[in-house]
């Protein structure tokens, strides 16, 4: 079963490597998809407030915990903190409305969902003055108040989203706690091999999102002459020797890589697939023809931070 599949951290705990996203998730689905999920065999489900779904993901989790089919610490529940929220007086209070709003009392972990910062009033920007600069409100600060998260037993871990290496090695210099997880875009066609090869060597989990290339996400993170991951011919017919599907080729994929991997859908039938993808076991030709691939193509890109006037830009939030 997939759930054996797990990354321990050095307290003990373990996460299991494949998950449920729910970014994307419109609300009257998603608790359904999540209780469907966690019956199928799904242990782990990815959450953030600004998907503005946690309290359905809350009465999911609530309904297969009454029913019988788990106990709370048999689901690895994640969440993150949102850049309004970014001054240390704000970042508890944010975890424990994310914890009321999900029905728990502590997370097993919470990441800092950007390296970016936004006004306390805004939920997302629409101007460049509705950013606030690091300078304001270091991520060092931002960190400090994360820690007492972990000090309060409101989560178990912490760690970080869209954090480049840099940004890392600069946390580690200064934590208490040291980050466990970065959470970013992994897929063969933006395969990441130095950032992952730092998590390696620094004891990070890489946490990939996005690994079907959002195909879903909304029209405006969208291209025109955009590449269609699923389309891909070498996926596709690595696809082919294993009579599966792409999707279940790219959730393998990046098992095989030794990172977790949180694919979202709402359909019960493609959930039963990726659940068989996180089982699907690839071959070295299989791997060598999916390295490839890589363009470093960002579906994601983080433009939307770097808008006329904003502290921030997409070459500095990635270091590239």
């Amino acid at each position: 079963m997939s759930d054996s599949i797990r990354h321990r951290f050095a307290n003990g705990d373990s996460m299991p490597l494949f998950g449920l996203g729910t970014w994307k998730s419109e609300p009257g689905d998603v608790q359904r998809a999540v209780a469907d999920a966690i019956r199928m065999g799904y242990r782990h489900v990815d959450c953030s407030p600004i998907y503005g779904n946690e309290p359905e993901v809350g009465a999911a989790l609530a309904e297969v915990v009454r029913s019988g089919v788990v106990d709370r610490d048999d689901v690895w529940v994640t969440s993150k903190l949102w850049n309004n929220a970014h001054a240390p007086p704000d970042v508890i209070p944010a975890l424990e409305s994310t914890l009321a709003d999900l029905g728990l009392e502590t997370l097993d972990l919470y990441l800092i969902h950007w390296p970016v910062a936004q006004r306390r009033d805004v939920l997302f920007p629409e101007t460049g003055a509705d950013m606030v600069s690091l300078d304001e409100i270091p991520i060092a600060a931002t960190w400090g108040a994360m820690e007492k998260a972990v000090d309060r037993g409101l989560t178990r871990h912490i760690g970080v989203s869209n954090f480049s290496a840099d940004k890392i090695e600069a946390i580690l210099g200064y934590c208490r706690i040291r980050p466990e997880v970065d959470q970013v875009e992994l897929h063969p066609y933006l395969q990441q091999n130095d950032l992952l090869e730092f998590c390696r060597s620094n004891d990070l989990l890489a946490t990939a999102y996005s690994p079907l290339g959002s195909p879903d996400r909304p029209e405006r993170l969208r291209q025109d002459d955009e590449p269609v991951l699923l389309s891909d011919p070498v996926a596709q017919r690595v696809a082919a020797r294993h009579g599966g599907t792409v999707a279940q080729v790219l959730i393998a994929w990046a098992i095989s890589r030794g990172t977790a991997v949180i694919p979202k859908t709402v359909n019960p039938d493609r959930l039963a697939e990726n659940l068989e993808g996180s089982r699907l076991e690839l071959s070295e030709e299989d791997m060598a023809d999916l390295a490839a691939l890589d363009r470093h193509r960002r579906y994601i890109s983080g433009d939307f931070w770097a808008k006329l006037g904003s502290p921030f830009t997409v070459e500095a939030l990635w270091n590239e």
